[in-house]
């Protein structure tokens, strides 16, 4: 699965030079040249890496990533050299790297590698199931950009079900694989319970199917 990145820069040359290295290099690029713009993205997308200028048209960088604070998307910031208080607030809000510009695209292209390492642990660590983003070394699930709020059990089932895309599952199968770790067994009616509301927290981002009297299928 190919790595998604916002880029959020106002000046075009510097950006159409970043598209088109980050593109070569398979990524998938988003580009925004605001604040309002970025916002915006991210309402119906989830990214692995923001890469974010400080200074933009309508604001800063730092609105964009207090905006992915919930979200497991980590975040580059591109600066110029004398953003010194604005870069140790960066840091302390949680980002992972910044580049002062002017900048080589290679060294820029370095530490995106090695930020997508570092915070995905490859792309084993998510899981994709319709139109959510399960991040297992997390433990959390999202739906577009928003946190999923799940139970543990929740988490559990929604997880069965994304490592055995298109298969049939019997509910034996399901009650075995999300038996409480607590070790509490979870009774087969529970289940059927615990799967309606699955169903309720995920929408239409997940189709859950029904097969009568054999057990349930996701695609």
């Amino acid at each position: 699965m190919k790595h998604t990145i916002l880029l959020v820069e106002d000046d075009q040359m510097i950006a159409s030079g970043l598209i088109y290295a980050l593109e070569q290099e398979d990524y998938l690029v988003t580009h925004c040249q605001g604040v309002a713009e970025a916002l915006h993205a991210l309402e119906g997308e989830q990214f692995d890496l923001a890469i974010l200028d400080m200074q933009l048209p309508d604001g800063t960088g730092i609105e964009v990533q207090e905006a992915l604070k919930q979200s497991s998307t980590a975040v580059i910031f591109l600066t110029v050299i004398d953003d010194e208080g604005n870069i140790v607030r960066a840091f302390e809000s949680g980002a992972e790297d910044y580049v002062t510009k002017p900048f080589r695209l290679r060294e820029l292209l370095a530490r995106v590698r090695r930020v997508l390492s570092a915070s995905s642990g490859g792309d084993t660590s998510k899981l994709t199931l319709g139109d959510v983003i399960i991040d297992t070394g997390a433990g959390k699930a999202y739906l577009g950009n928003t946190l999923l709020d799940l139970t543990a059990l929740e988490y559990r089932l929604l997880l069965t079900f994304a490592t055995n895309k298109g298969q049939l599952l019997a509910r034996t199968q399901i009650l075995e694989k999300i038996w409480d770790s607590s070790g509490s067994f979870v009774e087969d009616n529970t289940l059927t319970v615990y799967i309606k509301r699955l169903r309720e927290k995920l929408g239409d981002a997940v189709n859950i199917e029904t097969v009568r009297g054999l057990g349930y299928r996701v695609d």
